[in-house]
This record gives structure tokens, sequence and C-alpha cells, in this order.
């Protein structure tokens, strides 16, 4: 199986591809897509149209996408989850199956712990997919993402968390 990791972002939008095969994970591709500053419409069309070219080249057959986390700035929030919908209208447009993760489940999956640091993150993945040096932050967080899908969304102890999320440190 072939999974399309996403970490949407308006400004920069991580990706990576991997490979499973039976237990064992290989690193395909992974990179950054850097939106140019100006009206929303454009940046979000420069998103789908470069995560589309990445489908074509690698055609995967499902996608895990990081979902969004509410933060401080309401605006941030509701920017980067436009870029997310832009990401999943893309992969919904080529007919895959698209699975949703939260940071502290990719981060359970791939570290250990739900609140590791970004650079833990890095050195996981790079280990993970024996990659000879660590991939930006945006394309770890992508390539994580895969790794959480390629497991099954495990996380917490080996227990499923598809279809859960975290409440004040609590599965609900």
């Amino acid at each position: 199986m072939r999974i399309l990791g996403i970490d949407p972002g308006l400004r920069i939008t991580g990706f990576g591809v991997i490979d499973k095969t039976a237990s064992k994970l290989a690193y395909v591709s992974s990179g950054c897509i850097k939106t140019q500053d100006g009206e929303l419409p454009l940046r979000l069309k420069s998103i789908m149209d470069h995560l589309n070219e990445v489908i074509v080249q690698h055609r995967p057959d499902q996608v895990a996408v990081e979902q969004v986390f509410v933060n401080v700035n309401p605006r941030s929030t509701l920017m980067l989850g436009q870029a997310r919908g832009a990401a999943i209208c893309t992969a919904v447009l080529n007919n895959l199956v698209v699975a949703e993760y939260t940071a502290l489940q990719i981060k359970q999956a791939v570290v250990g712990k739900g609140h590791a640091k970004k650079e833990q993150v890095q050195e996981m993945v790079k280990r993970l997919l024996q990659l000879g040096g660590n991939p930006s932050t945006d394309a770890a967080d992508a390539l994580a993402c895969a790794i959480c899908h390629a497991h099954g969304g495990l996380g917490l102890g080996g227990m499923s968390t598809a279809g859960y999320r975290m409440k004040r440190g609590r599965l609900v």
C-alpha cells in the first residue's frame, strides 16, 4: 500500500509518500509546497495544484491528513483549516480514501509520546524510514502522518485511536 501523508499549512504544506509492505515501511518521496503571499484563493489553488502533481506522480492508495488544532489566534486556525480543506478536496477529487489524525495521535504512533518535540519526530522518522538525514520539519510531520496511518492509527499503548479524539488528555 502506498500512503501520502499531508501536513497542511497555508504558507508551507508538507507531503510525504511511503510504501507499506507487510510490516515494513519504505520511503518514496517527501517535500514542501510553499505558497506565495497573496490572495487566499490563489494560495489554495497552488496547494491543490501541487498536491495533484504529487498524486499523479506517485499514485498513492490512501491519504492521511493531520487534523487542525485550535490555537490562540482564531484567524490562523481558520486559515489552516482552509489549507487542510484544499488538501482533502484534492485527495477526494482523485478518488482517494482520506484518514485524519490529530497531532497527538501522530506523535504517539511515531515517537511513543503525544507531546514530543519536532526534533524528536524528525529523528524517529529518519530512523523508521532509514533516511540519510533529517527531512525538513514540515516533510517530517507529513511522513509521520503517513507512518501513523500505516500503523493503523495505533498509539496510546497499541490501542487503535482511529475515530477518536483527545480531550483534556483523555480519549473520547
